[in-house]
C-alpha cells in the first residue's frame, strides 16, 4: 500500500518578503528559469489526480514557495475539492503550508481550520532578530504582521507551528527568543540552520551560522527545553523530539536524520519535479507531472543518482560514536561532492559538541517515556 509525499510551489519562488538568507532565491539565480510563475489549475488537477491514483495509504500535500499564499485562497479551495474528487482509494490525505504570514486573514485562518491544514509560520523570534533579515520589498520589517498572523491563526484554532531560521545572531540570542515564544504561547517550534549561497564559502555571509555558533545554540536551547519538559511544561521542538523518538526505536520524520536522501517530489509551478527543495536546479530535474507518473519519477536515473550520492559518507563519519543519531546530517551541509559522494557535514563539530553534552539527558527522557509506554513526544 504505497504512500506519497509532495512539496508543491503554487507561486514558484515568488514572494512578498525579501529575506536576506533565502535559499530558494539563491537557487533561482542558479538555474535557467528564475521563476515559473503561478501554477495553473490544470497542472494542479493533473498532479492531484496522479498522486491519488498512485497513493493508496497516505498522501501528503505540502504547499510552499516562495510564498504559496500569493496564488490566492481560491486555488487552495480548488485543491481540497480536487483531492475529494480524485481520492478513489480512500487514501488518508494530509495538507500543510509554509507561509510568511503576511496575507493571513480571517478567511485564510478559517479555511485552514476547517480543512485541517497544518500551518508553518516563519517567525525568527523577537522584533530585532526577525527584522534583521525578514524585510518586505520596501525594506521594512515584517515582525508585527507575522505576529498578527499568529494571533489570527490562534483565534481560529488553526494548527500551526513556528519555523525559525538560525543565523549567527539568532544563535547568540536563543535564550531571549525561546522565552519570548514561551510567553507568547508559541509552543510548537522548529529551528533550521541557515544556508550559505550555493558555491559560496561557508561562514562568509553577514547572516552565516558557524559550527561553533550552532553548537552553542543547540546546547543552550536544549537546556531551556530540558528544564521545561522535566518540570512538566509542554514545549515541542522538532529536532529534540526526533532524537528522543529515535532513541525509542522510531524512524525519524525529519529527512536530515534519516541517513540518506529520498525523493521528496518537489513540484514547481510549471509541473517540473525535483528530488529535494534544496536542489530545484536544472541538473536535478526529474521530469514533469504532465508527462510522468508516480512512482516512475523516483526510479529515474537522476533520482537514483541523487539518493546514491547521499549514502556515501566518510569513514570518520561512520566511525563516530554519535552516528546512530546524526547519520551524517543533511546532504546540503555535506557539499560539495567529492569522488561521487559527500564530504563531512559542515556542522559536524557542532553536532559532536551537542551530543557529548546532551545525550545522557536525551536517553534519560527516552527511558522515562519508554517506561510510561506513551508516545506524546512524537
Amino acid at each position: 500500500m504505497p504512500s506519497l509525499s509532495l512539496l508543491i510551489k503554487p507561486a514558484s519562488g515568488g514572494c512578498n518578503v525579501r529575506c536576506r538568507y533565502c535559499f530558494y532565491a539563491d537557487e533561482q539565480q542558479n538555474r535557467g528559469t528564475y521563476s515559473y510563475g503561478l501554477m495553473s489549475e490544470e497542472t494542479l488537477e493533473t498532479l492531484i489526480q496522479k498522486a491519488l491514483s498512485y497513493a493508496t495509504q497516505n498522501c501528503s500535500f505540502g504547499f510552499q514557495g516562495g510564498e504559496p499564499t500569493l496564488r490566492g485562497l481560491e486555488f487552495f479551495q480548488k485543491a481540497v475539492a480536487l483531492q475529494k474528487k480524485y481520492n478513489i482509494h480512500g487514501t488518508q490525505v494530509a495538507n500543510a503550508i509554509q507561509t510568511n504570514g503576511l496575507l493571513i486573514d480571517e478567511s485564510w485562518a478559517r479555511f485552514f481550520h476547517n480543512n485541517h491544514f497544518l500551518v508553518g509560520l516563519s517567525l525568527d523570534g523577537t522584533k530585532d532578530i526577525h527584522d534583521e533579515n525578514r524585510l518586505d520589498p520596501e525594506g521594512k520589517g515584517t515582525y508585527s504582521r507575522v505576529l498578527r498572523a499568529a494571533q489570527i491563526l490562534t483565534a481560529h484554532q488553526a494548527d500551526f507551528n513556528i519555523l525559525t531560521v538560525v543565523t549567527g545572531k539568532t544563535a547568540h540570542s536563543i535564550t531571549k527568543i525561546y522565552n519570548f515564544f514561551r510567553r507568547s504561547g508559541l509552543l510548537y517550534q522548529q529551528y533550521i540552520p541557515c544556508l550559505d549561497p550555493l558555491g559560496a564559502p561557508r561562514g562568509a555571509s553577514p547572516y552565516s551560522l558557524t559550527p561553533a555558533q550552532y553548537g552553542k545554540f543547540l546546547k543552550t536551547l536544549f537546556d531551556l527545553w530540558y528544564r521545561d519538559v522535566t518540570a512538566g511544561n509542554f514545549i515541542y521542538i522538532r529536532y529534540f523530539e526526533n532524537l528522543v523518538g529515535m532513541l525509542l526505536g522510531r524512524p525519524p520524520e525529519s529527512c536530515g536524520l534519516s541517513g540518506q536522501c529520498t525523493v521528496q517530489h518537489v513540484v514547481e509551478a510549471d509541473g517540473s519535479v525535483y528530488p529535494c527543495d534544496f536542489y530545484c536546479l536544472d541538473q536535478w530535474k526529474l521530469g514533469t507531472v504532465q508527462e510522468d507518473g508516480f512512482p516512475a519519477l523516483s526510479q529515474k536515473e537522476k533520482a537514483l543518482a541523487f539518493i546514491s550520492s547521499s549514502k556515501s559518507l566518510t569513514d570518520a563519519c561512520r566511525d563516530c560514536p554519535y552516528f546512530f543519531l546524526c547519520r551524517g546530517g543533511c546532504r546540503r551541509d555535506r557539499e560539495p561532492l567529492q569522488g561521487g559522494g559527500t564530504q563531512e557535514n559542515y556542522f559536524c563539530p557542532a553536532y559532536k559538541a551537542f551530543f557529548t553534552y546532551a545525550l545522557p539527558r536525551l536517553q534519560e527522557i527516552a527511558r522515562v517515556l519508554g517506561r510510561a509506554q506513551r508516545g506524546s513526544f512524537l
